[in-house]
């Protein structure tokens, strides 16, 4: 990935920072997005510039397709072209169907499917006209499976593949790919919430017997955007220590 640009929203924390390491090691220049914690992005701006590349941060709600839009066109003026595209930033709000409040509902719907939408929408234009791209999005093994708790989650990730296969045949003929990682259980800001009574019950529906980390996330998403997987569209790959199989 020498010399490719990269974007990855939610690219302060968790696995959007380690997706954001790796692909700076392949020597890819990186621009992230963040929501709202700002010392984060510098700190893994920083970390991904001491590898060598060019590193860029900007503040962006993937909801609202006018900050979207800025942020993409920033990122040209700085770049000049967008190779990569990695939808990672995403929200939980979790609560059992009854309760659920439709605001929570709306709130992880507009952030995790719309704002991959927003996304690929903004950078397809500039990848059809360099007949060339890569695009991986985060979903989840709870848009494969369910889970209890998380109707809105699970159908917000559900919708990130049905998202990405569509695109995927839409691009194909223009050398670009698209691809999803469904991570499971993952050692992040996100699941160190949980409770310890919690984390002990999902271990037994691991395979491998252990929570992954976000490098192991970070490590599919950069062999999907990287040129070994060029001949890759439209697929599902799945880290997640065996839940989903």
């Amino acid at each position: 990935m020498k010399g490719k640009y990269a974007v990855v929203t939610g690219g302060s924390r968790g696995i959007g920072r380690a997706v954001c390491l790796e692909l700076a090691r392949g020597g890819a220049n990186v621009a992230l997005c963040y929501a709202g914690n700002e010392a984060a992005a510098q700190e893994a701006a920083a970390a991904c510039a001491a590898l060598g590349v060019k590193a860029l941060i900007f503040r962006c709600d993937v909801s609202d397709a006018g900050q979207v839009s800025r942020f993409m066109e920033y990122v040209l003026g700085e770049f000049g072209r967008i190779d990569i595209l990695v939808n990672n930033a995403g929200i939980t709000r979790d609560g059992l169907l009854m309760s659920m409040k439709e605001t929570d509902f709306d709130a992880v719907l507009s952030a995790n499917l719309k704002g991959t939408f927003l996304c690929m929408k903004a950078v397809s234009r500039q990848m059809l006209k360099q007949r060339y791209g890569r695009i991986v999005n985060l979903s989840s093994v709870v848009g494969l499976r369910g889970n209890a708790g998380q109707v809105n989650y699970a159908a917000s990730k559900a919708g990130v593949i049905g998202l990405t296969k569509s695109a995927a045949k839409e691009l194909a003929g223009r050398n670009i790919t698209v691809n999803a990682v469904a991570p499971g259980f993952i050692e992040t800001d996100m699941t160190a919430a949980l409770p310890e009574k919690a984390r002990e019950s999902l271990l037994p529906s691991i395979p491998m017997g252990r929570m992954g980390a976000a490098e192991d996330a970070a490590r599919a998403v950069a062999f999907l955007a990287g040129e070994g997987a060029g001949y890759i569209t439209g697929q599902v790959l799945c880290v997640d220590g065996g839940m989903a199989m």
